[in-house]
């Protein structure tokens, strides 16, 4: 079912006319048999109503200063018309996760992928697009406690340790080895064996 992405006041950035605007009204589409809303559209004043994907929030100044772009953004389905999808949480449209300050680069999935699990995906994509502030959430924990660690309640100083656990595992990048390539002998100690030695025992 359709739920409302906007809120009746919201500035919103109207992509196929290229102007901000604001919601005027929410209208939501009922089909008979359905408790919810099979679709939301949007009157913004412009002299036809928008669906989801036709408009954008305005960003962050703050998380664009900090080079955070990522964001949620809807595109349409083209493998699907609406009413055939009625089943995804958003019919006519899926999630996309932008991480450039252009619309385009980031994170998606293949439309019979997400048929399979719209919830599942939908999930996905709001968790991904939260993952910038998410990380600095885990970076300040951090270093809120190792700043007094004394001072900290044990339960804090728990999470802080994992939230360093999570950051190095983003942060480090582990060399491959390549096991096509002999590795190189380390030096021979008094007592260690060679491998001749090993192999005649």
């Amino acid at each position: 079912m359709a739920r409302a992405q906007f809120q009746k006041g919201q500035k919103v950035w109207v992509e196929c006319v290229g102007a901000w605007a604001h919601i005027e009204k929410v209208r939501p589409v009922w089909a008979k048999g359905f408790d919810e809303p099979v679709r939301v559209t949007y009157d913004v004043g412009l002299g036809r109503e928008f669906l989801p994907h036709e408009l954008l929030l305005p960003g962050d100044d703050a998380d664009q200063q900090a080079g955070d772009h990522w964001r949620l953004m809807r595109g349409r389905n083209k493998w699907q018309a609406p009413e055939d999808c009625l089943h995804h949480p958003h019919p006519g449209t899926y999630p996309i996760v932008v991480t450039d300050e252009a619309d385009w680069g980031g994170w998606r999935v293949p439309g019979a992928e997400y048929d399979r699990d719209p919830e599942k995906i939908e999930f996905q994509a709001r968790l991904i697009a939260a993952a910038p502030r998410l990380m600095k959430l885990a970076e300040a924990m951090r270093d809120a406690v190792a700043e007094s660690p004394e001072d900290a309640p044990p339960e804090m100083r728990r999470l802080a340790r994992e939230a360093e656990a999570a950051l190095k595992s983003i942060r480090e990048v582990l060399r491959t080895v390549d096991v096509s390539e002999p590795a190189s002998p380390g030096p021979m100690t008094a007592g260690s064996a060679s491998p001749a030695r090993e192999r005649a025992a």
